[in-house]
């Protein structure tokens, strides 16, 4: 078993703002899924709850371990084990870095969708454990989507080996996706089969400015339908992008301020028939009056710098601090009328703070950024928020997962038949309850 440290910064919090109140007891840095396996037996036998900690970007508080907490740490299990380049496929160690796998497999022509604001620091372990989403999931799908097979140990010590390399795998039900977005407290993600793809010779964009959210759905089922090669279809509204362009001290990119807009991207060939594609179709939107104005990047830095836009969230709440970021997940039909309701409510209840709104519109979820509100109002804020995606049947987190940050309001998204089974799931897989323990759920 490796040699526990004492308190190495930066391990008593996440991304989240959450913070331990006391020390954990020990902190681990298991090389291999074997050490990984002696602790957890370990701990699982003297009963002490273990905390598994990927690259610490989660917002939801779950690698934030409780006072006298074992820590697990899988920072350095962080290889690339094997890279099939003929079938597509790479097996990584939990702590492999998302941005590091990514520059790995595209100098050898190959592509790993996911992407992320936390893409420097985010480790693939954490992305499965969270089912991690991020800006490509309308033509990509979900972590979920791009697992083919884990590797796990479970809270006995025991190692469950899924390496499968096979996209079909029919034989019984599938285990690894008991894991999937599980957040560590089924098991401990320690190996990853990821599913690559051909990587795309050019991306195009474009930013759109629109009046109205009907222009917006209807310019998304256009879309989906003319361009197959559609991987990102992000909305933003004019108070954040105005705040966007502050935060990030540049000029807004349009002369004029629009209600809405759109930053669509696709990804093809390097081609003038690719690029007459988009052309044509922005041409079209042009036609049907179903945008006001456009700009089309001619070059990758071009594009690069409306992406800065999109991505400047954590420079923005800087300055909203105490503030509350929601991800949350609506239907497109429910989302004008959500937003009007909580937005008002939110202005009328605390005018002294501003609600800043962003989003993957093309998968349904929307970010909601609110601040700055009094430390003693933040609860009040989230059951406001809450109660409102409770009403429209939506989700409370889309992306960002449970954890401890939004364990209690899980009852606005999940009956109680739902939240039994998932307390019946973690006594057969976890009968001590020590992993991750209070996360997500809560158990004896």
């Amino acid at each position: 078993m490796p040699v526990a440290a004492r308190r190495p910064a930066g391990l008593f919090g996440d991304a989240s703002g959450l913070c331990s109140s006391a020390d954990p007891s020990m902190v681990f840095r298991p090389a291999t899924t074997e050490q990984v396996a002696d602790i957890v037996r370990a701990c699982t036998a003297e009963g002490r709850a273990l905390t598994i900690q990927g690259g610490l970007t989660g917002l939801a508080g779950g690698a934030v371990p409780a006072p006298g907490d074992v820590v697990i740490s899988l920072a350095q299990m962080n290889r690339l084990e094997d890279f099939d380049t003929v079938g597509g496929t790479a097996t990584v160690q939990a702590g492999m870095v998302l941005e590091t796998l990514c520059a790995l497999v595209e100098e050898q022509g190959w592509y790993f969708p996911l992407d992320c604001g936390a893409r420097g620091s985010c480790q693939i372990g954490g992305n499965v454990a969270t089912n991690a989403g991020g800006n490509r999931v309308l033509r990509y799908g979900t972590m979920r989507e791009l697992v083919l097979g884990l590797e796990v140990v479970r809270a006995d010590g025991t190692v469950l080996t899924m390496l499968n390399q096979g996209l079909k795998n029919n034989t019984g039900i599938d285990l690894k996706h008991l894991f999937i977005g599980s957040e560590g407290t089924l098991g401990v993600i320690t190996r990853v089969v990821l599913r690559l793809f051909p990587k795309p010779e050019r991306r195009y964009s474009a930013l759109l400015a629109l009046d109205t959210f009907e222009q917006l759905t209807k310019i998304l089922k256009r879309a989906r339908g003319s361009l197959p090669e559609l991987s990102s279809f992000e909305v933003m509204w004019k108070d954040y992008l105005q705040a966007a362009a502050a935060a990030l001290d540049k000029t807004p990119p349009f002369n004029a301020s629009f209600p809405l807009y759109i930053l669509l991207e696709t990804e093809g060939r390097n081609s003038p028939e690719e690029a007459a594609k988009i052309q044509d179709f922005l041409g079209e939107l042009l036609e049907a009056e179903l945008v006001q104005d456009i700009i089309v990047p001619q070059n990758e830095e071009q594009a690069a710098q409306l992406w800065k836009f999109r991505d400047a969230i954590g420079e923005i709440l800087r300055d909203m601090q105490p503030y509350v970021a929601f991800d949350v997940g609506i239907s497109l039909p429910a989302l004008p009328a959500f937003i009007d309701s909580v937005t008002a409510e939110l202005s009328q209840t605390w005018p002294e703070a501003r609600s800043l709104l962003f989003g993957h519109l093309g998968d349904g979820n929307l970010h909601l950024s609110t601040g700055p509100h009094a430390p003693e109002n933040i609860v009040a804020v989230e059951e406001l928020v809450y109660r409102a995606v409770q009403k429209v049947q939506g989700s409370i987190s889309a992306e960002h997962g449970i954890g401890r940050v939004k364990k209690a309001f899980l009852k606005y998204s999940r009956s109680e038949s739902e939240l039994a089974l998932m307390r019946e799931l973690k006594q057969v897989l976890d009968p001590t309850g020590c992993l991750n323990a209070q996360r997500v759920i809560d158990t004896p």
